[in-house]
């Protein structure tokens, strides 16, 4: 496919390639039923550029026809304790801080409707969700009278639904043209009384690029985000940026905002100076990947010499990231994840199957490569009830 003219975000020229990947899995939560399949799911190409206008980061090669968010998409976290904790958390204070008490909520992309169940639950009043992906089958809940969920993509026609508070979590990475996806959100919101207020959620660029995280990389995502680079879009777009911040430990960006007036807010002093920072981030990311690559395909290397068995704890796309990337098939022996709707299925690209964690009991693993740190607690609190003590090498 043709590349872009520019920036997707700002329509700026002269952006910066610095990370490229040849043949990865077009999905990494599509739920796979066999390993043949697995190992010829469909491919493509990814080639990272940084825009030193806004600092948005996009991938060039990006192909969007290629995906299937139907209800065989598998994304949920919602089997953690930790991610459930959070979910909570974050649904209370978004209820608490948007008196969401009489107001309706709108969300773009609500995946099986987990966090607009927990708005409804703590007392918002009404619900609306939009998502190919959506199961009715798993809303079992007190406020499911309150709830109505439509199974597609966000449209020009869903502009009249009612939404007095606009919810989008972990959606606008999946998006290539990202500057008109809020434009249309704006749009919508013309004819609408004043006060209605947005909350979006997605993965922080910044993190990546410091740790080098290569597994949070991955065809589906396409476009990439630091807490500048985000604002700078959202005022682009026709919106006045309420908060900017991190959260789930530095992992995730959220925004606040709110449909700008005529004359859209100056950002902040300081942003050219983020900026500078992003960039230097991106050469420095260029500059260390392939030692990072190097380093770890090493570290399996010498678990597999010593006869160490390893599994990955976590199917989800860190662990397509992880495994594509770097080109391990026989080196992890299982893949293991705690959502009962991955038991039995495959790793897209490299056909490991997902099991549940009793099967650690019989593997007796030597290592358990913990994809996300923030569940090393609850994984090693699993595997000391099966009686298990390996070693936990956590990704970060």
């Amino acid at each position: 496919m043709a590349e872009p003219a520019g920036c997707a975000a700002c329509c700026g020229r002269g952006l910066h390639a610095f990370y490229s990947l040849s043949g990865i899995p077009v999905h990494s939560c599509l739920l796979v039923g066999s390993r043949a399949e697995a190992l010829a799911f469909p491919t493509g190409d990814l080639e990272l550029a940084f825009c030193g206008h806004c600092g948005f980061i996009g991938n060039r090669r990006f192909d969007p026809s290629v995906h299937d968010y139907s209800p065989d998409y598998e994304e949920t976290q919602g089997f953690s304790p930790r991610f459930r904790r959070f979910l909570d958390e974050l649904a209370d204070d978004q209820v608490r801080r948007h008196g969401l008490q009489d107001k309706t909520v709108l969300e773009i992309g609500c995946g099986k409707g987990e966090f607009l169940v927990a708005l409804c639950e703590r007392g918002a009043a009404r619900g609306i969700g939009i998502d190919p992906a959506y199961r009715p089958e798993r809303t079992a809940s007190p406020a499911a009278a309150r709830l109505t969920f439509i199974q597609d993509f966000y449209r020009p026609t869903h502009a009249s639904l009612p939404a007095d508070h606009i919810v989008c979590r972990h959606t606008l990475e999946h998006l290539r043209d990202v500057l008109a996806f809020l434009r249309l959100v704006r749009r919508g919101l013309d004819d609408r009384p004043p006060g209605v207020t947005l909350f979006f959620e997605l993965p922080d660029m910044e993190r990546i690029l410091v740790e080098r995280a290569f597994w949070d990389i991955y065809y589906e995502h396409c476009s990439y985000f630091t807490q500048g680079s985000l604002a700078r879009l959202f005022r682009r777009a026709g919106f006045e940026v309420l908060r900017v911040w991190k959260g789930y430990d530095g992992q995730y960006l959220m925004l606040e905002a709110r449909p700008a007036d005529e004359a859209t807010p100056q950002p902040p002093a300081d942003e050219d100076d983020e900026l500078e920072r992003t960039r230097q981030q991106v050469l420095r990311f260029e500059s260390d990947i392939q030692d990072q690559l190097a380093s770890l395909r090493a570290q399996v290397e010498g678990w597999r010499r010593a006869g160490r068995t390893a599994v990955l704890w976590g199917s989800g796309s860190k662990a397509t990231g992880y495994l594509t990337t770097l080109g391990l098939r026989e080196e992890i022996a299982a893949v293991v994840d705690i959502n009962p709707h991955k038991h039995g299925k495959f790793v897209a690209g490299t056909g490991h199957e997902i099991v549940a964690p009793a099967s650690l009991a019989d593997l007796r693993p030597d290592v358990v490569v913990v994809m996300n740190p923030v569940y090393r607690e609850e994984i090693g609190a699993e595997l000391g009830r099966m009686g298990l003590a390996p070693e936990l090498a956590v990704l970060a």
